[in-house]
């Protein structure tokens, strides 16, 4: 299935885990800094929640707790 079939904003976190900046994984606090938005603790625990669920839908892969990274980069 293709990213396109994500909801936008599960679109744009995975296009940033999938960049050279998500390579080695990213905090979620990187990842709200990378996305343009303010790393508050609101907008943190928000993409965490959603960074899970792309975990449990295998597009992408908690490499460490916390720490996340797109799955097609980790076969890499």
């Amino acid at each position: 299935m293709a990213s396109t079939a994500l909801a936008p904003d599960y679109q744009r976190i995975l296009s940033v885990l999938e960049s050279e900046a998500g390579l080695e994984g990213m905090r979620c606090q990187q990842l709200a800094v990378a996305l343009g938005l303010e790393a508050v603790p609101a907008k943190v625990e928000g993409l965490r929640s959603k960074a899970k669920r792309l975990v449990e839908r295998v597009w992408a892969l908690q490499v460490r707790p916390g720490v996340f990274t797109a799955l097609t980069m980790s076969a890499v």
